[in-house]
């Protein structure tokens, strides 16, 4: 396997990204035409960085750093195909991506994970985040989400939007100091 910068990659290969995305993704991404768009989009900023994961000219995986304000960098978005997630594709991928943030000036790494999904994922979904904030976050258990995975690489969570995706379906904020 090896890491590359999107700008090698050809139409075939960001093809199999967006195919990724809509697959591990679809609550965000519920069609390859919606993926595709997005990568299209992302891609044609010119102070975006992405990075792929390939194997045998194939994308297995890839993430997103995109600028914020400051010394702020966004992680958007980090995703593994299915058949290759618990092999430290992530991992490798999201190291990548902080050292890329910290060359170009980072200080803080953001992102954002909704617990979309109608049964929830999290301790956050479902429930009244109106109601002493403070202390959820404090007791915060991220279940089988996705947020567990950044926890275990050392991100905190920082903030919730109650309600992002409907109710009871919160929007939830993460950082790592890089």
């Amino acid at each position: 396997m090896e890491i590359v910068e999107f700008s090698t990659l050809d139409k075939i290969q960001l093809e199999q990204a967006a195919q990724i995305l809509t697959e591990e993704v679809p609550e965000g991404w519920p069609t390859f035409a919606d993926a595709a768009e997005e990568i299209a989009e992302l891609i044609s900023g010119s102070d975006y960085m992405f990075l792929g994961a390939v194997e045998n000219s194939e994308i297995i995986g890839w993430a997103g750093l995109l600028p914020q304000y400051g010394k702020v960098f966004e992680l958007h978005p980090l995703v593994v195909r299915h058949d290759r997630q618990q092999r430290g594709i992530g991992s490798i991928l999201l190291n990548e991506i902080m050292n890329a943030a910290r060359e170009k000036g980072g200080l803080t790494l953001i992102l954002g994970s909704g617990d979309e999904k109608p049964e929830g994922e999290t301790s956050f979904a479902n429930v009244d985040l109106y109601e002493d904030l403070p202390r959820k976050i404090a007791e915060y258990e991220p279940g089988t989400h996705a947020t567990a995975f950044y926890l275990k690489h050392g991100f905190q969570v920082v903030g919730v939007t109650p309600d992002a995706y409907g109710i009871g379906k919160p929007d939830i904020h993460m950082s790592i100091r890089l």
